[in-house]
């Protein structure tokens, strides 16, 4: 016997689909149209990145810290407290990060002024020098990526997605985003 899908389909997930369909009647299935591809995007464009970043010399931890500092606008300066919410990891995570980033000289951190329980932290040149490459790098890769839709099509996904983004978070409780297979 063969495998429902061992035929010369282009796009399996609708004969898993059709599969499960046949195999037990009246499952919902339509999720798999949707969160099968997405988990599989997910899996394809995050180990893209990895290997850009590797290639650029930074991890996505690293870059994503110097990214919310660069984005802040000069002076390129956030608390400790800011970083974390913007970053949307905690407070412990913004910590370590900092430490590394740090010890490389591509931040510095100083007390802030009149809250002494306050860090402040910059980006050194170093780091915004770091910064602009990786982020050409990482953001020209993920545009030839997506070339494949039409700007109309990027345009509507972008707003579907978003739709179902907030639709789950909402229905899941969970307003605060985690990077993909953080737990």
């Amino acid at each position: 016997m063969s495998y429902p899908t061992d035929g010369a389909s282009t796009y399996p997930v609708q004969d898993i689909a059709a599969s499960w369909e046949r195999e037990r009647p009246g499952t919902p299935v339509a999720s798999i149209g949707i969160v099968t591809p997405i988990w599989r995007l997910a899996k394809l464009l995050g180990d893209d990145r990895r290997r850009v970043l590797a290639r650029a010399g930074v991890d996505a931890a690293t870059l994503d810290l110097l990214s919310v500092l660069r984005r802040s606008g000069k002076p390129y300066t956030l608390s400790t407290r800011e970083l974390s919410r913007r970053s949307l990891v905690t407070a412990g995570a913004i910590s370590q990060r900092v430490a590394r980033a740090e010890s490389d000289g591509l931040v510095t951190r100083r007390p802030g002024e009149g809250r002494p329980r306050t860090v402040l932290v910059s980006l050194t040149q170093s780091g915004h020098d770091l910064v602009e490459t990786t982020v050409d790098h990482v953001l020209g890769r993920e545009a030839e990526l997506i070339d494949g839709l039409t700007g109309e099509q990027q345009g509507q996904l972008t707003e579907l997605l978003q739709v179902l983004l907030q639709d789950v978070q909402r229905r899941l409780g969970d307003d605060r985003i985690s990077h993909v297979g953080e737990e």
